[in-house]
């Protein structure tokens, strides 16, 4: 019985290795193929009892005189890496990694292809969305609060060696450039008022005085424009799509001390002006014009006519700059937008200073 248990012990060994090879060396015993069911009860051996484990180590000796040959018919099945082979290049099969790679390949290259052509794509949209206009770009478009677009602005140019209106050697606060270039031009799509040309671009005074709503008015104002040596009137009218008229009257006096008693006193006190006009009848200061439309020395005094002001409204300003006074007035069919009145008085301020 001892020697049949020697069947078990190379077993042991078996482990080592793998325990699918422990019904190897059962083959390996030709005379006992009956053994090799009886090698199905080995795995039983495992959980049974401990003490079948202890004749492991006890036989441990025994091993020693086993020939090497026993193990190394276990180790010849190694020859079962030989599926491992399999796995290694083989004629028949090296064709298909080749195609799964060139797929790759082509997928990758595609996949290139567009996203430089997305990326090209993006860079074109943003190049061309920067070439244009806030209002070309859909969805972007600014809404307008009502501005004008005026033609580019520049002062009149000064004769050789003449001081600025403002300039502190200036202390008359004399404009030398021609009073007709210092007027604003009128807006893009306006209609010029030519009845408001003059003759040579210089108003009478009378037509000036037609904008004041009284005759005593009228005939008073005229008087102190005379006393106080009124040069001349330059002047300019027009009126803009939705209806809006403007004018522009420029009074230009011998010196800004004229012009300071006048602008103060008697044309344009704070609180109401000192004489009405003819399209607003009852004026009084506004309030509500910014201070981002005044213009750094440069007297302003802005009136708006309140609610309720009848069919059209009116808004008029008197400026003060150097030995020129300045009257813009904007009148409209129900209410006059307060946006393009406060640009015109800025831009007009602008021209003067």
């Amino acid at each position: 019985m001892l020697r049949s248990e020697p069947a078990p012990v190379p077993a042991v060994p078996g482990p080592e290795s793998d325990p699918v090879h422990a019904p190897e060396p059962a083959a390996a015993l030709p005379s006992e193929p009956a053994p090799v069911p009886v090698a199905a009860p080995v795995p039983a051996p495992v959980p049974a009892s401990g003490s079948v484990l202890p004749p492991a180590p006890q036989s441990a000796p025994a091993p020693e005189p086993q020939p090497a040959p026993a193990p190394e018919a276990e180790h010849m099945p190694e020859p079962e890496a030989a599926p491992d082979p399999a796995l290694t290049p083989d004629p028949a099969l090296t064709p298909n990694p080749a195609p799964k790679t060139r797929r790759v390949l082509r997928a990758t290259l595609r996949w290139t292809a567009a996203l430089l052509t997305f990326a090209a794509f993006g860079a074109g949209s943003a190049y061309g969305i920067a070439g244009m206009e806030r209002t070309d770009v859909p969805g972007l478009g600014t809404v307008s609060d009502g501005r004008w677009v005026y033609p580019v602005l520049t002062k009149a140019p000064l004769p050789s060696g003449s001081p600025g209106p403002l300039a502190r050697e200036n202390k008359a606060g004399s404009h030398y450039a021609d009073l007709r270039a210092l007027v604003l031009p009128a807006p893009e799509g306006a209609t010029v008022d030519k009845a408001l040309s003059g003759t040579d671009g210089w108003l009478p005074t009378k037509d000036l005085l037609s904008e004041y709503a009284e005759k005593e008015d009228r005939d008073e104002l005229g008087t102190k424009l005379s006393e106080n040596g009124l040069r001349h009137i330059a002047v300019r009218g027009w009126t803009t799509p939705d209806g809006t008229r403007t004018r522009i009257y420029l009074l230009q006096f011998d010196t800004a001390a004229v012009v300071d008693d006048l602008f103060g006193e008697d044309i344009a006190p704070y609180g109401s002006p000192g004489y009405e006009l003819r399209d607003a009848p009852d004026s009084r200061s506004d309030e509500a014009f910014p201070n981002a439309a005044r213009i750094p020395d440069i007297t302003a005094s802005v009136y708006v006519e309140p609610k309720p002001y009848g069919k059209e409204q009116a808004r008029h300003a008197y400026l003060g700059a150097g030995d020129v006074l300045a009257l813009v007035v904007q009148s409209r069919r129900g209410t006059v937008n307060p946006v393009p009145f406060q640009q015109t008085v800025a831009l007009q301020s602008q021209l003067l200073g």
